[in-house]
């Protein structure tokens, strides 16, 4: 089977966020003052062969901590769809 696993990977949270930092920044000077906070990540979508979601699943975090996320300095969320 075919599943579609979609990944989030943000900065964490301790860290600094200069991309959105300069959003949060030019968010203020267009008038938009009410957004709190900008955090800016990634979004991934892989399409996985797999006898099963939880393998898809096990297959996508596998490729989180190898490749797509830089865990010292991320956090990363999967969906299997």
């Amino acid at each position: 089977m075919t599943f579609t696993a979609l990944i989030n990977v943000m900065p964490l949270k301790e860290l600094l966020d200069p991309q959105g930092k300069a959003v949060m920044g030019g968010l203020k000077n267009l008038g938009l003052g009410q957004v709190q906070d900008v955090r800016i990540g990634k979004h991934i979508t892989l399409q996985i062969e797999a006898a099963s979601q939880e393998e898809a699943r096990q297959i996508a975090e596998n490729a989180c901590q190898k490749l797509l996320a830089n865990q010292v300095m991320e956090s990363f969320d999967v969906q299997i769809q």
